[in-house]
């Protein structure tokens, strides 16, 4: 749904019955940041300054998230 600065936001399809939530690649790392407060809910190979950078990214988006997550949940 987005790619900023390296980071590849994304939903899965069949996750419709966990609270909204969006999934973040970079280089071989993965996180997982729910959108309604924002926040950490799991985390691979991400040092703790990226999690910070990723976590101001999921602020800074996260109206957009929201409203996709909401359409593509839809469906």
């Amino acid at each position: 749904i987005l790619r900023v600065l390296g980071f590849r936001f994304f939903f899965y399809s069949l996750e419709a019955g966990e609270p909204p939530h969006v999934h973040v690649a970079h280089g071989g790392k993965s996180a997982k940041y729910w959108l309604d407060p924002v926040e950490l809910a799991n985390s691979d190979g991400f040092r703790a300054h990226e999690l910070n950078r990723v976590r101001e990214l999921v602020i800074e988006h996260r109206d957009a998230f929201r409203r996709q997550w909401d359409e593509h949940h839809r469906r």
